[in-house]
């Protein structure tokens, strides 16, 4: 394998790994992969000692690539053409776990966990059951599998999640010469459906706030109801994000919470799910004044347990009593019991957010302005999911109709 080495580059005040290496057609290539480390006096070392573990990780990624190449599929049986046919003896959920393990230092740490679910779960589950080899797989296999999982009354936007996973796997395997095509080319995942959302009234909003005064998610609501946060966004709020002179909030930090190997993991990033998504809004003084409480009940709670405060999510807003992080399954558990609890309409968690586009639609503000707000990756986005609530547009729509074409004779 081709020597890979490791230097420091420091970037946006962050020690910056650069590992260089030479790719399979022997080109010089690099690979910036973040250490984390913020570049203070005092951090070099181990910052320096970070990037040796990841360039270590790297070189391992590189190394099983070959493998998967030249060890366990190149097997060489016959030859079809100028097409090279390996181990037919290898198994697509076989094939898909190899893939996964290449792959899982490439991808985000949350992406890599969502698919270990799926792939460890149906796709395990389904190909165990009904094996195929991966040189034998052919489109009717995975459309077998997808009509199973609208059996299992999944979600068409599921279905294309499992699609998005199985496809890419494939087309990795079709770049390696490993199989002819990509058989799931050729399948269609079952269309999305077209999302319609439940979505709080104003009247409905002051009743939530109310009810929810004492209870451990007032804030979290409070927060993404006005911003229209993701659950990850607003569980990510820290303290610093906030600027009480210049009266402003950034999204810039996120929490999800992840299963690996079965057990449950809260992965903390400093970065939102899209470059769109990192804004800065403007604080309110209705907001001001509900961080202000909820700053001084952390200070009483610190000082009331002491020791038994957790001080590890000190720099966090949406904490408990007792200082531990408000997790994100807490938020999906508990929040229904809450609306149930005080006899209020049923909705999702997520939902909160698309109660703030509409009662920003409801109010006027272009769509332009939502997109920003809600921190959407494009126009489009916000455009596909809430134009048919827009019926503000509409009106003005007829009303210039109405006063064009005059129908006086009925």
């Amino acid at each position: 394998m081709a020597n890979v080495t490791v230097s420091l580059h420091e970037k946006n005040h962050i020690y910056q790994a650069i590992i260089n290496y030479r790719d399979e057609n022997n080109k010089r290539k690099q690979k910036w992969i973040s250490t984390k480390i913020k570049a203070i006096r005092g951090n070099k070392k181990k910052a320096l000692q970070k990037a040796e573990e990841l360039k270590n990780q790297f070189a391992n990624t590189l190394f099983l690539q070959e493998q998967l190449v030249q060890s366990q599929f190149r097997k060489k049986l016959h030859e079809i053409n100028p097409y090279k046919h390996y181990d037919e003896t290898i198994s697509f959920f076989e094939y898909i776990k190899l893939w996964i393990d290449k792959v899982k230092n490439t991808i985000e740490p949350t992406t890599y966990a969502v698919h270990m679910q799926m792939i460890d779960f149906r796709i395990k589950n389904y190909f165990l059951e009904n094996p195929v080899s991966l040189l034998d797989l052919k489109p009717r296999h995975i459309q077998n599998f997808y009509d199973f999982l609208l059996s299992e009354h999944l979600k068409p936007s599921t279905i294309i999640r499992y699609h998005a996973i199985i496809r890419k796997s494939l087309q990795y395997a079709f770049q390696q010469d490993l199989i002819l095509n990509n058989p799931a080319d050729k399948v269609k995942p079952p269309k999305k459906n077209l999302f319609v959302g439940s979505f709080y009234s104003e009247k409905e909003f002051d009743i939530l706030f109310e009810k929810s005064k004492n209870d451990p998610l007032h804030l979290v609501i409070l927060l993404t109801a006005f911003y229209g946060l993701r659950r990850s966004e607003v569980l990510g709020l820290k303290w610093s994000a906030i600027d009480f002179e210049a009266n402003t909030i950034t999204i810039k930090h996120t929490i999800v919470e992840v299963k690996l190997n079965g057990k449950k993991q809260i992965l903390a990033k400093d970065r939102t799910k899209t470059n769109s998504s990192y804004r800065t809004l403007p604080l309110t003084k209705e907001i001001i004044e509900a961080l202000n409480i909820e700053k001084n009940k952390q200070e009483i709670n610190r000082k009331k347990l002491k020791d038994k405060y957790n001080t590890e999510f000190e720099d966090y807003i949406c904490v408990h009593k007792n200082g531990n992080l408000i997790k994100p399954d807490y938020v999906t558990r508990h929040f229904p019991l809450l609306l149930r609890n005080n006899g209020l309409r049923h909705i999702r968690f997520h939902d909160l957010r698309h109660s703030c586009a509409s009662l920003l639609l409801s109010k006027n503000i272009q769509m332009k302005a939502i997109q920003e707000w809600l921190g959407h990756s494009s126009f489009s986005t916000t455009a596909n999911i809430y134009a048919h609530l827009d019926l503000n547009s509409k009106i003005l729509s007829a009303e210039a109709i109405s006063s064009a074409l005059s129908f006086k004779n009925l």
